[in-house]
């Protein structure tokens, strides 16, 4: 029996539903009865009748799906998989910030930890920040951890005043403009295609910035036969499985989180087969990280972006 017909097995005897975000690696994403971003991936999470949810995917989300279902058994492959900017940001910076503007919203993008979400009001995704920036009643925002999708967000949002966290993801922000620029000479035809988690250089010199699931949307609705992806290399996967005739390139140094390849087929087995890496968060972290989770998914309405991996 292989690995993958073992997973098959296991997954209907231990009453588990596989979730994978796009970063993973292919093989992963190929098993995987659900695969999206993470707005998608959290929103899906509450509404599963399977007892068990093995998340391929970093530990917030892992925490966010234990968060939104306290009840279920929610598993991960690895627990070093992390992401450096879920970290980037404070307690005592937000409660700084609380004390010196009065209308302050304190919007948490959810790639953050638990601990950071307990002390904000929002939480928001790449996919739904402008919508549900826009409808606070708040003017004054603070966002947290990501200064890059921070400063997109304000750009679509111009009545809102933003104050400015430090925090950023590594991987897009080290993908390079003039390798981008390079790409493009090689590709006079490609659209440049960018994630807001990029620079500002980069995404001013794009030709659509938006989510994972914006892009993979937009390469499907593009007249373009080519393009030039700025985000993280796993998403090759699902464009060329979904766009088969259409061409992707990436730059010269691809951008790759290796906190999310290290999420293999053997450690979800491992996981189906003994229940290890269970994720646990519990008292008052769930009970306050679970308010801006659930106001997140209140006002970002029924908005999908993604779908079942599998029919």
């Amino acid at each position: 029996m292989t690995v993958r017909e073992e997973i098959e097995q296991l997954k209907k005897e231990k009453d588990a539903v596989i979730l994978a975000h796009y970063y993973v690696p292919p093989e992963v994403q190929e098993i995987a009865d659900y695969i999206g971003d993470s707005y998608y991936l959290s929103k899906t999470a509450v509404g599963l009748s399977q007892r068990t949810v093995v998340f391929c995917g970093v530990s917030f989300m892992g925490e966010s799906a234990k968060i939104l279902n306290p009840d279920k058994t929610v598993l991960m492959p690895d627990p070093c998989a992390d992401c450096a900017m879920a970290h980037m940001a404070d307690a005592e910076t937000i409660r700084r910030m609380r004390e010196q503007y009065d209308d302050l919203a304190v919007v948490c993008y959810i790639n953050s930890t638990a601990e950071l979400k307990r002390y904000s009001d929002v939480c928001v995704t790449s996919a739904n920040a402008v919508d549900i920036v826009r409808a606070l009643p708040n003017r004054d925002i603070f966002f947290i951890p990501d200064r890059n999708l921070a400063r997109f967000v304000a750009e679509q949002v111009p009545e809102k005043h933003f104050i400015f966290n430090e925090g950023c993801c590594p991987i897009h922000e080290q993908i390079s403009p003039e390798e981008v620029q390079k790409a493009k000479a090689e590709h006079p035809g490609a659209e440049v295609l960018t994630h807001p988690e990029c620079t500002e250089a980069l995404c001013r010199m794009s030709d659509y910035v938006g989510s994972t699931s914006g892009i993979i949307r937009y390469a499907g609705e593009s007249s373009a036969e080519e393009f030039i992806v700025c985000t993280e290399n796993g998403v090759r996967y699902e464009l060329e499985k979904r766009y088969p005739q259409k061409r992707f390139y990436f730059t010269q140094t691809e951008p790759v989180c290796r906190d999310m390849k290290l999420i293999t087929l053997e450690k979800v087995l491992h996981v189906l087969k003994t229940g290890e890496n269970e994720m646990d968060v519990t008292g008052n972290v769930r009970k306050e990280a679970k308010r801006p989770l659930a106001r997140m998914l209140e006002l970002a309405g029924t908005k999908q972006t993604a779908g079942p991996a599998r029919g």
